[in-house]
């Protein structure tokens, strides 16, 4: 990205280069005095992908910078950072800086861009809402000083629809192979409020719907699996899936675990035959999840990872919303160093992607449970 002319023939905004290290860091140390990024880290953001990182500079000096973290996989942006020499504020260099950020995020082919802010930081609020930043949540005791923080997000990209939300709490999973239990529990807290969530509810239901094996280490859940535990907690469910055969057999490599895996299955499917829940062995489409959505279902859809880490490993999330060009959905499973829960909440995918996403697999398997509420 070339310099960009801003507010006067003095200020230009550009990429950030390593050069800028101890200037971003010595802005850093007199703008804030909690939460503030470490030397490390700007050297991290400095060096890494998927993010903007945007200086303001006047005569060779760093004066404000802006950082804008893409999440690999949606098209979602969130500015991470942004701050402004106190000696320049009221100068219109955060309004550039919110500019450009905004401008790089929409290259990127982004269609929201996300921000969270202190519930006292009058004139920032005053510029993001001029902006076209709406608050779309609160997030209590955010900031190391246990201030809330305000959400807002901007549509980036032509509006052609209003999002259709449903109010689901995000939990966390506390394990690396219980993402199914989490986006259960989520779905089932959402459709009644009575059912409780817990650490011990976690590991129930994935010692109920796992497979026991999967490539290495402890096993994911099978969708019937999942299936069958909403059932016995009083939830009516249907399931989809686009093949007959034994699921993830084809990520085991042993002979003794594959039929173990397969015994699974089959116990998995009995079961549900016994229980009556309807299993539909097709390709469930958009419409339909979008149809069982507007119904008052929440769907549960396995993804590959693929695009968010490229590391090809099969992963439950929850539908939360839709519009026109996206679906949403909450991922229990915040990456380590990079995201916060409120950037796995309503993550926006776009459509295209999300057909792309909702395959594992070399057999392409494409899943989903679909969990209404109480019987």
């Amino acid at each position: 990205m070339s310099a960009l002319p801003a507010f006067n023939a003095n200020l230009a905004i550009r990429p950030a280069q390593l050069r800028d290290l101890g200037g971003l860091v010595a802005l850093e140390n007199a703008s804030f005095s909690t939460d503030k990024l470490s030397r490390r880290s700007f050297r991290h953001w400095l060096t890494t992908e998927h993010r903007a990182l945007l200086v303001a500079e006047i005569e060779q000096r760093v004066a404000g910078y802006i950082l804008i973290i893409y999440h690999p996989g949606t098209r979602l942006a969130r500015i991470y950072s942004l701050a402004v020499s106190p000696q320049q504020r009221g100068s219109g260099i955060a309004k550039a800086l919110m500019t450009a950020g905004e401008q790089a995020a929409q290259d990127d082919g982004r269609l929201y861009l996300r921000l969270e802010v202190s519930v006292d930081n009058f004139p920032a609020i005053r510029l993001y809402e001029t902006l076209g930043f709406q608050k779309f949540g609160v997030y209590r005791d955010y900031y190391q000083d246990h201030k809330d923080a305000l959400r807002y997000q901007k549509r980036i990209r032509l509006y052609r629809d209003k999002p259709r939300h449903r109010s689901v709490h995000w939990l966390r999973q506390t394990t690396p192979f219980t993402c199914g239990p989490a986006s259960l529990m989520m779905a089932m807290h959402a459709l009644n409020k009575n059912y409780l969530p817990s650490r011990e509810e976690e590991i129930e239901l994935w010692r109920e719907a796992t497979t026991i094996f999967m490539t290495s280490g402890h096993g994911g859940c099978h969708p019937l699996g999942l299936a069958l535990a909403a059932k016995r907690r009083q939830f009516s469910v249907e399931v989809w899936i686009n093949q007959a055969g034994t699921l993830f057999i084809d990520s085991v490599r042993s002979e003794d675990k594959k039929q173990v895996v397969e015994l699974v299955d089959n116990c998995f499917k009995r079961d549900a035959e016994l229980q009556d829940i309807a299993v539909h062995y097709a390709n469930i489409t958009q419409g339909e999840l979008i149809s069982a959505f507007e119904s008052g279902a929440i769907p549960l859809i396995l993804i590959s990872t693929f695009a968010m880490d490229r590391k090809k490993a099969p992963h439950w999330v929850v539908m939360s919303g839709f519009d026109d060009d996206c679906l949403y959905m909450h991922d229990p499973d915040p990456e380590e160093g990079r995201q916060n829960e409120l950037d796995c909440q309503f993550i926006p995918i776009a459509r295209e992607d999300f057909e792309r996403m909702c395959c594992f697999g070399k057999s392409r398997l494409r899943t989903a449970v679909i969990i209404r509420g109480d019987r």
